[in-house]
């Protein structure tokens, strides 16, 4: 009889538990989508709207003027807009047409407006007090050095790897390194892990990464925890993130340079303020932070003695042990 009400009052107890987990995570699930929904709502321009209708849909329909009926048509897929990317992104409160032609205020476009040069970086930034901190006509002479404009000249432009819709300033606001890591990265992978896009810029097919990185072990490691850039840039000091791409034959090889206790990645992945405060509570901290650890460049004063201490103990231990044995012979 004991047993019974025992059981009972745990299967009361057990059900009870799960709908509350389960409510729990409906509120939470309801929390998260609400605020979402709010960001966007502040974030984006009511200007947009019009813009937005179809440029984030998969169909749009127009007036077609030869049949006077309606027709319905598929998007092309590169221009449709993530609504939530978009919101995200540092031009999220721009018009559409703050960089596009006025005239796209007329629908059906005039298919001649595709062909309207963008925008650069510089056309908005350069020369603007507002925009002085972050240099960008500094970051225009080096990228005019790289590899990308030495091959490609005017015709590689800031949105080859910036994408003006989505693009976020992960390095200077972004407080975890992963994070940093993968939108970087992910810019690089957008044409070097893409030979359709890769072929817009080059005649040639791009071989595998893996292929290409070939003497690179643990690949997938390295891809995951450090930016293409570490190794592919000229690390400048004044600058927040390198933009003077080396050539592949100039790309750093050399595994000390980052596995060390002068590690390169302290002047280059690691130098951002935001993460330099994190540091405050020490090595240990960051690493548990960022869940990374690089081998060699996280190095501790007490720890290293420590372990020349217990080597040299376990040295002494074995020559010890085989005089010990020798003597007993």
């Amino acid at each position: 009889m004991l047993k019974s009400k025992i059981r009972a009052s745990a299967f009361l107890f057990n059900r009870l538990a799960m709908q509350s987990s389960f409510l729990f995570l409906l509120i939470l699930l309801f929390l998260g989508f609400s605020q979402k929904s709010q960001a966007q709502e502040k974030s984006l321009t009511p200007e947009n709207d019009k813009c937005l209708k179809c440029h984030t849909h998969q169909t749009f329909t127009f007036q077609n003027t030869l049949t006077k009926k309606e027709d319905k048509r598929m998007s092309n897929p590169l221009y449709i807009l993530d609504k939530n990317h978009f919101a995200a992104g540092v031009h999220a409160k721009f018009k559409c047409t703050d960089c596009h032609s006025s005239a796209y205020s007329t629908y059906p476009h005039n298919a001649e407006l595709k062909l309207e040069p963008l925008s650069t970086c510089l056309d908005c930034h350069g020369g603007d007090e507002k925009y002085a901190a972050y240099q960008f006509e500094k970051i225009e002479k080096e990228f005019q050095k790289s590899v990308h404009f030495q091959k490609s000249g005017e015709s590689f432009t800031c949105s080859k790897c910036h994408n003006q819709h989505y693009y976020q300033a992960k390095s200077r606001t972004s407080s975890v390194v992963g994070e940093i890591i993968g939108f970087s990265n992910e810019m690089c992978m957008t044409c070097h892990s893409n030979n359709s896009k890769f072929q817009l810029l080059s005649d040639t097919l791009k071989p595998a990464l893996s292929q290409i990185h070939g003497w690179l072990p643990n690949q997938e490691l390295h891809f995951k925890n450090v930016r293409c850039i570490e190794c592919h840039t000229q690390v400048v000091d004044s600058l927040s993130v390198s933009h003077n791409i080396l050539p592949k034959e100039k790309a750093l090889k050399n595994c000390v340079e980052c596995h060390s206790k002068n590690s390169m990645l302290v002047a280059s992945l690691y130098k951002y303020k935001n993460l330099q405060s994190r540091s405050e509570g020490g090595k240990l901290n960051t690493i548990i932070a960022n869940k990374s650890y690089v081998i060699g460049a996280y190095q501790n004063f007490w720890l290293n003695n420590f372990s020349i201490f217990i080597f040299i103990m376990a040295l002494a231990g074995i020559c010890i042990h085989v005089i010990l044995r020798i003597i007993k012979k």
